[in-house]
């Protein structure tokens, strides 16, 4: 494990990237945004390759915020109706920066920070930051930190953990976009994509649910059973295991060619299938260049009394876990 100099911001803040390499997965992660940079692991043949959607520089990523690539998204990821919430009858208002929606944590949320990092467990690294009271709108200072870590199969866990002084609201999530044939190679679309959930929560014209939930049987939508995943999803799916306190296996991706295979457990009771569909003209990365499994508490839970909680109380811990598994066959 090493850290070095990435880059630097405008206002002259630098940017460290830290590289993790166990089992033969070599992961790199910025203090920027939390970003997964790249994650490179080998074909059926040995090949090697990132698997992640990323920039050789910082400039990229200054460059091109709006796509999340591999980033912390909070104080809370997806989607709040109308950039509002109340907690214990107070009203709240945030930034709208996904027409009248709140999306991602606002106009600067934790993507758009440089994290404090120090090493973690001998193959990690622990980013931590102070989200103060009021930032992008949200109540209540809230101390934060994702570790990141390799473990001794050479999959990428990710630990988030965040404590507050007052009633708020989290959901944290990461941003990356895979490509199994490797990044920048083209379209992701074709993958062979599963996921364990029998149901969706359906969505308005504004990407906000309704608050009901969908089955997928019989829709595009089904990813019970491996198949194809093609254009057109940005679709909340309602986990057959709900909330758990320890990381379950809900999806796997695989790309027939390379025969690169990886695989999703979480204790998040959701999971957001974006398959990057509006990627500008100006990026190095075609639309469908990468799938985004996104684990996460649903869109627009704080609205959503029927949906499991998101708020956070003083005394309380915010714990959650993804694990991002590398194969082959």
């Amino acid at each position: 494990m090493r850290s070095e100099l990435f880059g630097t911001l405008p206002d002259g803040s630098p940017v460290h990237r830290w590289t993790l390499e166990r089992a033969g997965v070599r992961v790199r992660v910025l203090t920027y945004g939390g970003i997964v940079q790249s994650a490179r692991v080998p074909d059926r043949s040995g090949r090697m390759a990132s698997v992640a959607l990323g920039f050789e520089e910082l400039a990229g990523y200054l460059a091109h915020p709006g796509p999340y690539f591999g980033a912390v998204v909070g104080r809370y990821a997806n989607r709040i109706a109308g950039g509002a919430f109340e907690v214990d009858g107070r009203a709240y208002r945030l930034a709208r920066n996904n027409g009248p929606n709140a999306l991602h944590g606002g106009e600067r949320g934790f993507d758009k920070h440089v994290w404090d990092a120090e090493p973690a467990d001998g193959h990690g690294v622990r980013l931590s930051r102070v989200s103060p009271d009021g930032e992008e709108g949200y109540p209540g200072r809230l101390a934060v930190s994702v570790t990141y870590t390799l473990d001794e199969t050479g999959a990428l866990r990710i630990a988030y953990e965040a404590t507050t002084d007052a009633p708020t609201v989290v959901n944290l999530t990461n941003h990356t976009y895979w490509n199994l044939a490797g990044a920048g190679t083209g379209t992701a679309l074709g993958h062979e994509l599963r996921i364990a959930a029998s149901r969706i929560t359906p969505v308005d014209g504004d990407g906000i649910p309704t608050g009901e939930y969908a089955d997928v049987a019989g829709t595009r939508c089904d990813f019970r059973a491996a198949r194809e995943v093609g254009p057109g999803f940005d679709h909340n799916y309602v986990l057959d295991k709900g909330v758990t306190a320890e990381p379950v296996e809900v999806a796997g991706l695989s790309d027939p060619v390379s025969g690169r295979v990886l695989t999703v457990s979480t204790t998040e009771p959701g999971l957001q299938l974006y398959t990057a569909d509006h990627f500008a003209a100006d990026l190095p990365f075609a639309p469908g260049g990468g799938v985004a499994l996104e684990t996460q508490h649903f869109p627009d839970s704080p609205n959503r009394p029927r949906f499991p909680g998101t708020e956070l109380r003083p005394g309380g811990v915010y714990a959650s876990e993804t694990v991002y598994g590398f194969s082959s066959r």
